[in-house]
């Protein structure tokens, strides 16, 4: 009789266990994957970054006869935005020139966490949520195709 009173007062706690577990298992589980895609979205986005710097500034001819480095930064943000096409993700490409003529190329991703792939809102409650930034550099010299600094 005893062993069927402690089974009645334990009845439910797996349920009430899973009730109160699997709301934070989910939020953990959105973090994760989001971190994830963000750093393979910025692996990936630092490769294409530089390679599409060194092919469009280390030779300008490419891009143009007349192409000056804001063209140049212009045709690389173009490629950039084809190479990463989906919703949750901004590009953005800048150009400064620095000393002894080279141009220093910043290529800038922000990226908008998702729901597992479905958009989520960009605010809660009026406060604006913040997106992920990634910044890669790659500085080149205008005079001599092909010499790069990273």
């Amino acid at each position: 009789m005893a062993w069927a009173r402690k089974l009645r007062e334990r009845r439910g706690q797996a349920t009430v266990e899973l009730a109160v577990v699997l709301p934070v298992a989910i939020i953990v589980a959105v973090i994760v994957v989001n971190a994830l895609s963000f750093f393979g979205t910025c692996a990936s986005f630092d490769r294409v970054a530089r390679q599409t710097v060194c092919a469009y500034a280390a030779a300008p001819a490419v891009a143009g006869d007349t192409a000056g480095p804001a063209d140049v930064a212009c045709a690389v943000e173009a490629e950039l935005q084809r190479s990463f096409e989906t919703s949750n993700v901004d590009v953005s490409v800048t150009v400064r020139g620095t000393s002894l003529g080279f141009q220093r190329y910043t290529a800038r991703i922000e990226y908008a966490p998702t729901l597992f792939g479905l958009g989520l809102r960009d605010e809660v409650f009026g406060v604006m949520l913040p997106r992920l930034s990634h910044e890669a550099h790659m500085t080149v010299d205008a005079y001599r195709p092909g010499v790069l600094f990273l």
